[in-house]
């Protein structure tokens, strides 16, 4: 019955509320803009309107744009640079995941010596704590992925090391969680964000850390997840659903910030460690129904696999099996049930590695599991997935 919620956040959710930034008690007088460095924020005229919005806040600017997906440490210490070098008192990250998790670890390093790699807690990092408070934060998601605009974690790579582990830092001053920048992300990568926000919850609602309050942001995540994500995979426009996944999404990041993911994730940045091309979402795609089908053949949370399957649409679930019924289902629905480890040049050969990587980049979160997993049960989970 015990949990600690604090999140302290300035959340402006809903339509139209990037238009309305330039009313914001903002944290500086110049920004350091994060941005990917693909072309979607320019062609769709988010950065423009972004910056419109500094200027009439009398606010000045420099531009970074070269967040790539699965943020690099060298992203990071470059993007940390040029904060200082063009006197920017605070950040905004324009983007997904990606990029606000990048900014995140830049407002760190712009204000602390040395490389990020020595404040990281796991793998080869140093766990080093920060000695000066980040710079201020404004996050402007324009995904519905990771829910990174709500928590004060990022997920950082160094190919150097191929490790892709945690970085905490602090939480963002300011998010605006604005659906209407969301309608351009193309069906399959609105797939992968969404079930990247649904895994989120579902590891949450089966970890031996779920309380009152993780199980009621992660009930809220998975219902609009079954409710909307198929509708917004397959019409984009569809801003209902557009919504209810930004919801969702929203929702899933308080999770990450009363309750915890589960090793579900670890296995995941274990191949996108050794593979930065592959997306976040479709790798766990990939390994999610060999993964929940070890939790449930190990007897544990069985109720709570019933109800997911009901949270997902499925109303009738009588067992825990159900659930991976409405998971396949969801999946197909979304067209991406038969993504295949291939495509992205995983070799099985690379199995033992990958599970050895997890245990102990993202050690942590197997602390997190209902049911303990072995080294060898992460080698047989990535053979189930593979194709």
């Amino acid at each position: 019955m015990s949990f600690n919620f604090y999140v302290p956040v300035n959340v402006f959710f809903g339509r139209g509320e990037l238009d309305k930034l330039s009313e914001r008690n903002l944290p500086g007088k110049k920004a350091l803009v994060v941005i990917s460095n693909g072309k979607s924020a320019r062609a769709n005229g988010y950065l423009d309107r972004l910056l419109n919005q500094l200027k009439k806040a009398n606010i000045d600017h420099a531009l970074f744009d070269k967040v790539e997906p699965n943020p690099l440490k060298s992203t990071v210490m470059a993007g940390a640079k040029a904060a200082k070098e063009n006197n920017c008192d605070f950040i905004v990250a324009l983007g997904g995941g990606s990029v606000m998790d990048a900014a995140k670890a830049m407002a760190g390093m712009a204000t602390n010596d040395g490389d990020l790699w020595e404040y990281m807690p796991w793998g080869t990092g140093k766990a080093k704590e920060l000695k000066n408070k980040s710079l201020p934060l404004v996050c402007i998601s324009t995904t519905a992925g990771t829910g990174s605009e709500i928590d004060n974690g990022a997920v950082i790579t160094n190919p150097e090391t191929n490790e892709k582990t945690a970085y905490f830092g602090e939480f963002p001053y300011l998010s605006i969680v604005d659906a209407d920048l969301m309608a351009s992300v193309p069906p399959k990568q609105t797939a992968y964000q969404g079930f990247d926000a649904l895994f989120h919850s579902t590891e949450a609602y089966i970890a031996n850390t779920a309380n009152l309050m993780s199980d009621m942001f992660a009930r809220a995540a998975i219902e609009n997840v079954g409710k909307y994500l198929a509708r917004a995979v397959n019409n984009g426009q569809d801003m209902e659903a557009r919504e209810g996944m930004a919801f969702a999404n929203s929702m899933s990041g308080y999770v990450m910030c009363v309750g915890s993911c589960t090793s579900e994730h670890s296995l995941e940045h274990a191949l996108s460690a050794y593979h930065q091309e592959l997306p976040h979402g479709a790798g766990l795609i990939m390994i999610s129904k060999a993964y929940y089908t070890h939790m449930i053949k190990s007897g544990v949370r069985a109720e709570r696999f019933v109800e997911m399957a009901k949270f997902l649409g499925l109303k009738d679930a009588k067992e825990p099996m159900d659930f991976i019924k409405a998971l396949g289902k969801l999946q197909h629905d979304c067209g991406v049930d038969n993504l295949k480890m291939s495509d992205y040049g995983i070799n099985q050969d690379e199995f033992t590695t990958m599970a050895k990587n997890a245990k102990d980049c993202m050690s942590l979160l197997f602390e997190f599991d209902p049911s303990p997993l072995a080294l060898g049960d992460c080698v047989e989970i990535y053979k189930a997935s593979y194709k």
